[in-house]
């Protein structure tokens, strides 16, 4: 469970930042940019601390069925 809260706040973090960025006008994130791929990172990490589904620990080929904590 520590493990989890962990990750999640470091996906809010990753999340915030780029709420920021976009909001204090340096950067425009309805144009398609890099910074989607942080979002993105950010988005599949939060959801997998409550569904333990990782899409890059399946795609990778790691972990059990995808799982993040290998359990």
């Amino acid at each position: 469970m520590k493990g989890n809260v962990m990750a999640r706040m470091i996906s809010v973090m990753v999340l915030i930042s780029l709420a920021l960025t976009h909001f204090s006008g340096q950067a425009n994130l309805l144009a398609p940019t890099w910074l989607w791929l942080a979002g993105f990172v950010g988005i599949m990490a939060f959801q997998a601390t409550f569904t333990g589904f990782c899409p890059a620990s399946k795609l990778m080929g790691s972990g059990k069925g995808g799982s993040c904590c290998g359990g």
